[in-house]
């Protein structure tokens, strides 16, 4: 089996396009394990839960979550229902990698979410950096006054041990690290 393309495809229905899928999303995201089984059975053959623990366990980015034989993706949604999250405390700083052509924007605007339902933000620079280069191969890594934009307001949601959601960030608690 190929865990990669099959990875892939989970996160594309969870993320994108489970109607294409016929899969029931409620409103936070979760689906019933079986039925996403059921929606792939053509492609992949039979799913276990089991077989989605593996993939999960072999793939180097965790995109999704099983609980109560139920699977989500953690983030990365582009759906009109907006997923519902739950807001939490982040940590003192966060960081978001991006390209040198967006910065313009961002100093204007702030960090907003585009064509996602929430901005994506590293718990590490390191993370910010590998996330920079998927659209410049020299990025400009962002600090974000996380715990003070919390602190005015601003909700921030964890995604996984390394991604921070926000629904934006405005240019006062962002600013540019030296590269």
């Amino acid at each position: 089996m190929n865990y990669i393309k099959l990875g892939k495809e989970i996160s594309f229905a969870l993320r994108h396009h489970p109607e294409k899928y016929h899969l029931d999303m409620d409103e936070e995201g979760w689906v019933r394990v079986e039925q996403l089984s059921h929606a792939l059975e053509d492609k992949y053959g039979v799913l276990t839960e089991a077989d989605i623990l593996d993939i999960m366990e072999h793939s180097d980015k965790q995109r999704y979550e099983l609980k109560n034989h139920k699977i989500r993706a953690y983030y990365g949604h582009s759906l009109k229902q907006k997923i519902k999250r739950i807001p939490m405390e982040p940590p003192k700083v966060l960081y978001h990698g991006t390209a040198k052509r967006f910065l313009d924007s961002i100093m204007k605007d702030g960090l907003l979410p585009m064509n996602r339902q929430y901005v994506h933000l590293s718990a590490d620079q390191e993370t910010a950096i590998k996330v920079g280069k998927r659209h410049d191969s020299h990025p400009i890594i962002l600090r974000i006054n996380a715990i003070e934009a919390y602190r005015n307001g601003i909700s921030f949601y964890l995604g996984n041990e390394t991604v921070w959601l926000s629904d934006s960030i405005p240019i006062q608690y962002i600013k540019v690290l030296d590269s």
